[in-house]
């Protein structure tokens, strides 16, 4: 099997204030879903290890959010309300940037899978193994 080429994006909220680099493939394979605050964001989530990702301007910009069962830490720039990662819930080990928040220059490609998530319960572990790839 082939090795993945991994690059460093950069990416970031829409005023600026945010700015990122997750280490992932070029080539992606990000997860749309369907739950009530994923689907009224459009959010497309590229989950990493916690330690392929680093917050390189704006923690003081950045406001959380958590509902339901208070696991997952919704970030939102404080400036222009983009949330361009969070901590998920199906994976508090790592974080899940938005693709849309990413700068294109370094995708070489994207394919897009549909994600369950109005049924959390029964399909999150499905995504467990995207932030520990020793799972």
């Amino acid at each position: 099997m082939p090795t993945e080429t991994l690059a460093v994006h950069r990416g970031g909220c829409h005023c600026g204030a945010v700015r990122f680099e997750v280490t992932a493939p070029t080539k992606l394979t990000v997860q749309r879903c369907n739950c009530s605050i994923c689907r009224m964001h459009d959010f497309l989530h590229l989950i990493v290890p916690h330690d392929r990702f680093s917050l390189l301007s704006g923690e003081d910009r950045l406001s959380r959010y958590t509902f339901n069962s208070g696991v997952a830490q919704h970030l939102f720039c404080s400036i222009c309300g983009v949330k361009s990662f969070y901590v998920p819930r199906s994976n508090p080990d790592g974080y899940s940037v938005n693709l849309r928040c990413i700068d294109p220059s370094t995708l070489a490609s994207v394919q897009i899978e549909d994600f369950d998530g109005q049924n959390w319960e029964a399909n999150a572990q499905g995504l467990a193994a995207l932030s520990n790839p020793h799972r």
